[in-house]
């Protein structure tokens, strides 16, 4: 069965389809992707960090900051991973409900989702003598109609059926990757004082980098993201360490 934009494609005539097939524009789609690799990746690196800072600032050994930072990772990891599967799942459910409701509505009351349409193009400066066949039009295409409802009037998209166990494992890999950066210092360093030394340094620059390149996919300025990202990670930090001596004095 042929998918939404094959169908388009079909019905477009030989000169329209020559001038696209010969036009690539060159869009970045891979935004959930990114988005799960971000909320992974930045709580892996920012959480265990501070952990591994606050049980070094207690005077916790090495060997007990490392088992303690896995044992978090281990519990972050899938705690992240099931609030993502839980998300999608969550949107995947509200999407499925609004189609079945516009569908109802499509069949009880059609001339006023007609009127919907008609409101929809309106709002675009189409003129009613221009809107009124593309109204009729979609009218005839019930599938085509409930489609545009659903992007247009309700500005949902169809959710990709795999998306919930996706999203899952995104931000849980990313999240031990992340969680892993702070506390490599601590399997080299049998003191945890200068374990947490190299450890800041390691993680801050993880920070400046991760923070850089979220700025560059997310077309915010790279520069001043990786500056506030590593921030966050050095004021949590701080604030654990911070916090452990002051209660063990």
């Amino acid at each position: 069965m042929a998918n939404p934009q094959e169908q388009r494609s079909n019905n477009l005539d030989p000169e329209k389809q020559s001038l696209l097939n010969h036009h690539k524009e060159k869009h970045f789609t891979a935004g959930e992707i990114v988005r799960d690799i971000i909320i992974g990746v930045s709580d892996g690196l920012t959480v265990p960090f501070a952990l591994a800072a606050g049980l070094s600032g207690a005077n916790a050994t090495s060997s007990i900051v490392l088992t303690a930072g896995i044992a978090e990772v281990a519990a972050g990891a899938i705690s992240m991973g099931l609030g993502g599967f839980l998300a999608a799942k969550s949107e995947a459910d509200h999407y499925h409900k609004e189609l079945r409701r516009e569908q109802e509505e499509i069949v009880a009351v059609p001339e006023t989702e007609a009127a919907e349409v008609a409101e929809i193009l309106a709002e675009y400066g189409i003129e009613p003598h221009e809107y009124t066949p593309v109204v009729n039009a979609l009218r005839r295409k019930p599938q085509a109609w409930l489609d545009f409802m659903m992007k247009f009037e309700l500005g949902l998209e169809k959710p990709d059926p795999r998306r919930a166990l996706h999203s899952a494992l995104t931000i849980a890999v990313a999240y031990i990757l992340g969680g892993m950066v702070p506390l490599i210092p601590y399997w080299f360093i049998p003191n945890a004082s200068e374990a947490v030394v190299a450890s800041v340094i390691v993680t801050l620059a993880a920070l400046l980098i991760f923070g850089y390149a979220k700025g560059y996919f997310t077309g915010n300025r790279p520069f001043m993201s990786a500056i506030q990202t590593a921030l966050i990670g050095a004021v949590a930090s701080a604030a654990a360490y911070g916090m452990a001596k002051a209660i063990q004095h």
